[in-house]
């Protein structure tokens, strides 16, 4: 007799566009995507029927010379923050290091 493992099916929702999607992966896992509601940035996905919020959350300090995350409208941000009833969890856009090798 084999041994097999049912897969567990999620679904998932983005509170900011219409996407959805289904995994069957029995590992802890999020899905991300490149969101339309967020000028394309990478934003987390939500089991479906979540209430929450995903936001983008702009840079607040000047860029200067730095390699910065922008959003599809030019616009410098630092995260995206994803607010529920029971906590918040942010993804970290930090600034790209930059070397200057000069004779």
């Amino acid at each position: 007799m084999g041994v097999f493992a049912l897969a567990a099916e999620r679904r998932w929702e983005c509170p900011n566009c219409d996407l959805t999607e289904v995994t069957q992966e029995q590992q802890p896992h999020t899905r991300f995507h490149a969101c339309r509601g967020l000028a394309g940035l990478t934003a987390p996905m939500v089991p479906a029927g979540t209430r929450c919020k995903v936001e983008a959350v702009e840079r607040g300090d000047y860029v200067r010379g730095e390699l910065v995350q922008t959003d599809g409208n030019g616009r410098p941000v630092m995260s995206v923050v994803t607010t529920r009833d029971d906590g918040t969890d942010a993804a970290v856009f930090a600034p790209t290091a930059q070397l200057s090798l000069r004779s």
